[in-house]
């Protein structure tokens, strides 16, 4: 039996403090969840929506979700209403959505833009141009319950070491520009989603704030 619980505490002990892991469960079951809850960990995510929902219905309602997998419009409404932070937000058209339907819960729904910073088309994310150009429309500026507080990228999958390590450096340079031009006066725009199971540790020498951790925690998916 794989001791969740144990492989968490050895990530937490080992990254540093300003990084936040998000263990990602993925097609295992809740029971492996609970055991790392019941331990003290309460931040979990899911890159399916089917997957996220029947989980947050059946596990305790204080875990925080979060969301890194590839969003369909006509799922956010299922997510809306609990969801902490959606990571993976690629499109305008998906950002209008989240704010309709977040308002319709009565929330406001914290985002992350999905940059595309890999070599592989298979690869979903914003140009840099393009998330530009959503800051500056009066499209996004009308948007009330939507909350960017940074970006997102998955590097290439690949064993040269050297290219992940520049198109996170690219990503966080990127987050940089966005902070001084976009969101200097807005203290929660200070997140950068990047890094995996094969690529973390570079992620976090170049400025990534959250890791999202799949099989070294909960093993190979089922």
């Amino acid at each position: 039996m794989i001791q969740v619980a144990d492989n968490i505490k050895i990530f937490v002990d080992e990254i540093p403090s300003h990084v936040k892991l998000i263990p990602i469960s993925k097609t295992k079951p809740e029971d492996m969840i609970l055991d790392a809850y019941n331990k003290g960990y309460k931040v979990f995510g899911e890159n399916k929506v089917q997957d996220l929902v029947r989980k947050y219905e059946s596990l305790p309602s204080d875990i925080e979700w979060h969301m890194v997998g590839h969003m369909q419009t006509n799922k956010v409404k299922y997510l809306a209403p609990f969801v902490h932070l959606m990571h993976g937000v690629d499109s305008l058209k998906l950002l209008r959505v989240i704010n309709k339907e977040a308002g319709k819960s009565g929330r406001v729904l914290n985002v992350l833009l999905q940059m595309h910073i890999a070599t592989e088309d298979t690869k979903f994310g914003f140009s840099e141009e393009e998330v530009i150009a959503i800051l500056d429309s009066s499209d996004f500026h009308q948007m009330k319950n939507v909350k960017i507080l940074g970006v997102m990228g998955m590097a290439t999958y690949t064993s040269n070491l050297e290219q992940i390590r520049k198109e996170f450096k690219g990503l966080y340079n990127f987050f940089e520009k966005l902070k001084t031009d976009y969101f200097n006066m807005d203290q929660d725009f200070k997140e950068i989603s990047m890094g995996m199971s094969s690529d973390y540790k570079i992620a976090i020498e170049e400025g990534s704030t959250m890791i999202r951790i799949g099989s070294m925690i909960f093993g190979n998916r089922n």
